[in-house]
């Protein structure tokens, strides 16, 4: 815990905070998870689409990985006025808005990924702050419960984008500029909530931009736990990847169900899972902070979802695909529940937070750049016809499987 955090954060607080965080997942899902696939439906060629919906989530995805430790950095290190926290968080959301009108106004492919890259960046510094408010601003004792909430945040944005896109699919603009708006709401929300003290005064370190770009790195012999708390995120959001990526286009092209109707499948499947993660993430964190144990918790939620991802990469029906998604979101709204608090307590220096979190969300962003990339040669194998979705899944099930592996060798945490 950062020494600026109080003896305990207060729920007015935990409130803002989770309600700021569904926001910003609100901007920046929605297109990862629908709206970019849809729109890329509409302006690319029919049969070059995985193609150029694989290299548009790609390079944001790869801008995101750059980004994001990188407004860390120089958010830890803010002395403005109003805090180290909170500037590039209204920075971060200004940017993502002025990226997404670029992708509304244009038709341009090139043009459309450009919009992206922009609105990755600025999502990303606001990620990078709220990132850092839990060792800021919340006590160790709390931080299995409040990641609790947190991990309910992404299925939340999820839902709340899918529903609102019911509505906004006819205009590119309100199709991308409406979820944000929720982003600004729950960001004027959040900053009156906390006091966000200036970085403290530091002698500038030397050696250019050589050691700027080492202060990124953090070494595994150093700091093994994070190094490995790292590689399992990483493992297991790659498996989860797929079926971000793939969902819209896995309902149209395998299980042939109109576009038109895809939002509102999404919106269906998305409540589902919130429905099963708003029950099981909290009584999850709970468990985690009672009996002080937070790997086998992730070790278990991992296997569940590698089962759920299975089961999905089989489905032949709607029905089936729900099935496999509910299994895979209850072991998720475990790990995602448990996994942050496991993250919180083996930073290599709580006192540079944002900049370490940065380098951990890295672990989210490239499994989204990856994934798009080495899908094809999945969905190739046999050569079937609309691709070989089980391949995929049951691809994405083993790097989820390998991610539980990972974290055995850390020893910091229970």
């Amino acid at each position: 815990m950062a020494s600026g955090a109080a003896a305990r954060a207060s729920g007015a607080f935990i409130a803002a905070y989770w309600i700021a965080q569904c926001g910003n997942w609100l901007g920046l899902i929605t297109p990862v998870t629908l709206t970019i696939a849809m729109r890329v439906a509409e302006i690319a060629d029919p049969a070059r689409k995985m193609n150029q919906l694989g290299l548009v989530l790609g390079i944001g995805a790869l801008a995101s990985i750059i980004a994001t430790p990188i407004w860390g950095h120089i958010s830890d290190r803010t002395q403005s006025r109003i805090g180290r926290r909170k500037l590039w968080m209204i920075v971060g959301v200004a940017g993502g808005g002025a990226g997404l009108l670029l992708m509304s106004a244009t038709r341009d492919i090139a043009l459309f990924g450009v919009g992206w890259v922009i609105a990755q960046i600025g999502f990303n510094a606001n990620q990078a702050a709220l990132n850092a408010l839990l060792p800021d601003h919340v006590p160790e004792a709390q931080q299995g419960r409040v990641a609790g909430l947190l991990g309910l945040t992404g299925v939340v944005g999820v839902v709340a984008g899918t529903f609102v896109t019911q509505f906004t699919a006819g205009n590119p603009y309100l199709l991308f500029m409406a979820p944000w708006l929720g982003t600004v709401l729950s960001l004027a929300i959040l900053l009156p909530m906390f006091r966000d003290d200036r970085a403290p005064d530091t002698p500038s370190a030397p050696g250019g931009l050589g050691a700027f770009l080492v202060s990124f790195s953090v070494s595994p012999r150093q700091h093994p736990d994070f190094y490995w708390a790292w590689v399992s995120r990483f493992l297991v959001i790659m498996g989860m990847a797929y079926l971000q990526v793939y969902a819209v286009y896995f309902l149209s092209d395998r299980l042939k169900e109109p576009m038109s109707e895809v939002p509102r499948l999404m919106f269906l499947n998305g409540s589902i899972g919130a429905a099963i993660i708003i029950v099981v993430s909290p009584i999850a964190g709970w468990l985690s902070d009672r009996m002080q144990r937070r790997k086998p918790f992730v070790f278990v939620a991992a296997i569940i979802s590698a089962i759920g991802l299975v089961l999905i990469g089989l489905a032949q029906t709607f029905t089936h695909f729900l099935i496999g998604s509910a299994i895979a979101g209850v072991g998720m709204s475990v790990y995602y529940a448990v996994d942050l608090a496991l993250v919180a307590a083996v930073l290599p220096d709580p006192e540079n937070g944002a900049k370490d979190m940065g380098i951990f969300q890295i672990a989210n962003t490239l499994p989204q750049s990856l994934a798009p990339v080495i899908a094809p040669a999945f969905l190739a194998i046999g050569a079937v016809q609309g691709g070989n979705y089980p391949a995929v899944f049951i691809a994405a099930s083993v790097f989820a499987l390998v991610g539980a592996l990972a974290i055995a060798p850390i020893k910091k945490v229970a």
